[in-house]
């Protein structure tokens, strides 16, 4: 079985506050690139996940979760010394604020010595995300390391950059987002996330500055005004569909993973 989508990252358990009440938390799961996969495999792409998950009953739920979402748990594996990720949702009139309880956890004790390097070079594409490199430097090692072998052996490389400030400074991110950069197919930013990076507040010019790094195409996520599409050949703006948006969390995953299996269909010859 050749899996279209594999993804290395984090999943966590999720509590997300309640609008109707805000002592309670809807307690869910998460995670970037988990989100990723899921979304692609219920447009039926044949997904996989790399990650390692602490021997808890948090770690136990996220595996059935994959296991009824059809999601290949195959590698990802099990610290018996660290616990799976936690984190908190909570809303205001600003948006949603994200509170992590990962320090030290399973996901962030991963190195490049674990990593899958048969799956990887077997995939269709590998998907990460900024997330994936911030949670600590050897799960940082670990995602870069992914992205090279993969490229090694012809494998397309997809990167949302999901700039979490919490997780490691700036000058960090940069550096590492730039060799992520290098390294990538197919880049899904975000305004907030590229604009920081760049340091550059012109659509176009954070563009140009991403196809620099030899990225194929970019597809620039910009909220209630759709999707910019840019490839060095061309430049179209999406529109996006109005909706009526209750909460944003997992948006750009929802995106994402659909949009790529779309993508890869569309490319089958």
């Amino acid at each position: 079985m050749t899996i279209d989508i594999l993804a290395y990252g984090e999943a966590m358990v999720e509590f997300n506050q309640r609008a109707d009440d805000a002592r309670m938390y809807l307690q869910g799961f998460g995670g970037d690139t988990s989100n990723f996969c899921i979304a692609a495999a219920r447009q039926g792409a044949l997904t996989g996940y790399i990650s390692a998950l602490g021997n808890d009953h948090f770690g136990q739920q996220l595996r059935n979760l994959w296991q009824a979402e059809q999601v290949d748990a195959t590698h990802v594996l099990h610290d018996q010394q660290a616990a799976s990720g936690v984190y908190f949702v909570s809303h205001d009139e600003d948006g949603h604020h994200f509170d992590y309880l990962r320090a030290g956890s399973a996901a962030s004790r991963y190195t490049s010595a674990q990593l899958p390097l048969q799956a990887i070079a077997d995939a269709k594409l590998l998907h990460l995300s900024g997330i994936s490199l911030a949670i600590s430097e050897s799960a940082c090692d670990a995602g870069l390391a992914a992205m090279a072998h993969a490229r090694k052996h012809g494998v397309r490389t997809s990167l949302d950059t999901n700039l979490r400030l919490k997780l490691w400074p700036l000058e960090r991110a940069r550096e590492k987002m730039r060799e992520a950069f290098a390294l990538c197919d197919i880049c899904l930013p975000s305004w907030d996330d590229v604009s920081i990076l760049t340091g550059l507040d012109d659509r176009d010019a954070i563009v140009d500055a991403l196809l620099s790094y030899g990225i194929g195409l970019v597809a620039f996520k910009l909220g209630a005004e759709g999707c910019y599409v840019a490839t060095r050949e061309e430049r179209r703006l999406v529109p996006a569909y109005t909706v009526d948006a209750i909460d944003a969390t997992g948006a750009g995953d929802c995106f994402g993973g659909p949009s790529l299996r779309a993508w890869q269909l569309a490319t089958i010859h």
